[in-house]
């Protein structure tokens, strides 16, 4: 297959921008350099907060200020698009219509994977910022996939907010166990067969084997798909 170059838009947030491009470099079956992917990183952590624009209606901010990233990554020549931040997602059709250059769509393949491993009806756990719970973005495409999302209470989820902003972003340390315990009472106590991690600040976590069982990390769907696009091969 030929080899594709990858254009991404990163610094939503800089930690997980850097956490998407190790993934790849990880997963690609690579034994020398020139059998890597070429990669073009625009880390625009300036970039309004996706989760305010959303809950304030001032979305607007953030797709104005993102125009130049696809200019940027059109000079360039990339072939495809990868955006590791899942409550920009949307915006997904307005950032589309901004490029030729298709952008790989994170939460549309997340669910298909989902679909495509546990079939229809299945219940699925979500944990994300409350920009993406309140869009709606995977509930609309599980519907799609006759999916049933659940998200958490809104104790929970104050608890998912906290660890997204107060600790990741933050950068302070973090308790992998309060993420693993989250995951582990949408499974047991809510009945999800499958957790998806829908914030790339949470793929920043090291989860325990057992959790990482049971959840499903919509970053790895997309270094997957962006490596597959790209030409190369999965390790």
């Amino acid at each position: 297959m030929e080899q594709k170059s990858l254009g991404i838009i990163g610094g939503m947030g800089p930690k997980a921008t850097s956490v998407f491009f190790d993934k790849i470099v990880n997963r690609t079956d690579a034994h020398k350099d020139q059998d890597h992917l070429n990669m073009v990183i625009l880390n625009h952590a300036s970039l309004p907060d996706r989760t305010h624009a959303i809950l304030t209606n001032t979305g607007e901010t953030f797709l104005n200020d993102v125009k130049q990233d696809f200019k940027l990554l059109e000079a360039a020549g990339v072939a495809n698009i990868a955006i590791p931040c899942n409550t920009s997602h949307y915006f997904y059709d307005e950032l589309q219509k901004m490029t030729k250059i298709p952008i790989i769509n994170m939460v549309e393949e997340t669910i298909k994977d989902i679909h495509e491993r546990f079939g229809e009806g299945t219940r699925i756990g979500i944990l994300a910022t409350n920009g993406t719970i309140q869009s709606g973005i995977y509930a609309d495409v599980c519907k799609k996939y006759n999916l049933t999302l659940h998200a958490p209470n809104d104790s929970l989820q104050e608890k998912v907010m906290d660890i997204i902003y107060n600790n990741v972003k933050s950068d302070l340390d973090v308790d992998s166990s309060e993420l693993e315990e989250l995951i582990m009472h949408l499974v047991e106590k809510e009945k999800c067969k499958i957790v998806i991690l829908a914030c790339t600040e949470l793929s920043c976590i090291k989860l325990n084997n057992h959790a990482a069982k049971y959840s499903i990390d919509a970053m790895n769907v997309l270094v997957e798909r962006s490596i597959l696009r790209s030409g190369k091969r999965l390790k």
